[in-house]
C-alpha cells in the first residue's frame, strides 16, 4: 500500500507538525501544505514537499490529512476550490480537525457523489500525544474505507476507534471536550484551593492523581499549572470553539448542559484577558483573577 500512497497534509500546527511527522518517519511520500510556510520548514528539511494550495494537494496527492483550525477552514479547503473539486475519484480524505458534526456529514455526501472516500477523524491527546503517536482517534464513516485507512491512522494514534457513520466521529470528540470543560475547572479549582490553605500543589498532586480524581488533565496539565507553564498543547481559541459546537449542536437536540455553558464563559474570559493563545490549562488565571 505505501508505494501507491502520496499522502497529503494540510495544516501543520501544534498538532499537525508531530503528526505529518510520523508520516514522514515511516517513509510515505508527503506533501504539505499550510498558509504560513514557514510553518512547513522543519517537515520541509526532513523530506516533505511543499503544495502552495489545498488545490495543489487534491491533485497530486491521493490520501488527504486535514487538520485544519475552524469548521469555516474545513469548509474553505475542501468546498472552495479545493479538495472536493480536484481530488481523483478513489482518493481517500481524513478530516482530523475538530469540526461541526453537521459538515462531516455534508463532506461525506458530496464526496460519495464524486467517488471519493471521506473519514471524520478528530483527536484527542494534544501536543503529548501528537508526538509520541498516541492520540485517541475517533472516527466517523463507512467501515471498509476505515480498515483502508487505518495503518495510517495507527502512524498517529493508538486508540482508534470507528463510532459509527459519517459525523459519529465528531459527535464523539464533542463528548470528550464536554468532559474536558468541567474536569479543566475542576482541576483549576483545586490547585486555587491547595495554595490559598498553605498546602504544597506538588504534594497534594501526587496524592489525587492516583485516586479517584485521577484524569489525563490532571496528570499532564496540572503540573504545568504549578509551573506557571501556559504553552499550548491545546489553544484556548480553538477549545472555546469546541465547545460552542458542541453548545450549538446540544441546542439542535433540546439539551442543556450547565457545566460546558459555564466553562465557556470562563474560557471567553480568559481570551478577553489576552489567552487566547494559551493552553487550557491557562483558565486557573480566571480562577486566581491575574
Amino acid at each position: 500500500m505505501k508505494e501507491n500512497l502520496t499522502i497529503g497534509f494540510i495544516g501543520i500546527g501544534v498538532m499537525g507538525k508531530s503528526m505529518a511527522t510520523h508520516l514522514l518517519n515511516d517513509n510515505y511520500k508527503v506533501h504539505v501544505y499550510t498558509r504560513t510556510k514557514t510553518k512547513a520548514a522543519e517537515l520541509l528539511e526532513k523530506g516533505a514537499v511543499w503544495a502552495d494550495s489545498s488545490k495543489a494537494i487534491a491533485e497530486k496527492c491521493n490520501f488527504i490529512i486535514t487538520m485544519v483550525g475552524y469548521p469555516k477552514d474545513v469548509e474553505e479547503v475542501y468546498f472552495h476550490d479545493g479538495i472536493l473539486d480536484h481530488a481523483r475519484p478513489g482518493t481517500y480524505c481524513i478530516d482530523m480537525t475538530t469540526s461541526s458534526p453537521t459538515l462531516a456529514k455534508k463532506i461525506a455526501n458530496a464526496a460519495k457523489n464524486k467517488n471519493l472516500f471521506a473519514l471524520d477523524a478528530p483527536v484527542s491527546g494534544g501536543d503529548i500525544g501528537a508526538k509520541n503517536g498516541q492520540l485517541a482517534i475517533m472516527v466517523g464513516g463507512e467501515r471498509e474505507v476505515f480498515e483502508k485507512a487505518l495503518p495510517i491512522l495507527q502512524l498517529l494514534g493508538t486508540n482508534i476507534k470507528l463510532q459509527g457513520s459519517a459525523g459519529a466521529g465528531q459527535y464523539t470528540k464533542m463528548c470528550n471536550q464536554i468532559v474536558i470543560a468541567s474536569n479543566m475547572m475542576g482541576v483549576c479549582e483545586a490547585i486555587v484551593y491547595a495554595k490559598k490553605v498553605g498546602l504544597d500543589p506538588n504534594s497534594v498532586l501526587d496524592s489525587i492523581s492516583t485516586g479517584a480524581a485521577g484524569s489525563w488533565s490532571l496528570s499532564n496539565l496540572a503540573p504545568r499549572i504549578i509551573k506557571g507553564d501556559y504553552n499550548p498543547g491545546f489553544f484556548v481559541k480553538h477549545f472555546i470553539k469546541d465547545m460552542k459546537i458542541a453548545l450549538d449542536s446540544a441546542a439542535e437536540m433540546n439539551l442543556h448542559l450547565p457545566g460546558l455553558t459555564l466553562a465557556k464563559t470562563l474560557y471567553e474570559e480568559l481570551a478577553h484577558k489576552g489567552g487566547e493563545n494559551y493552553g487550557t490549562q491557562a483558565l486557573i488565571k480566571v480562577l486566581e483573577k491575574e
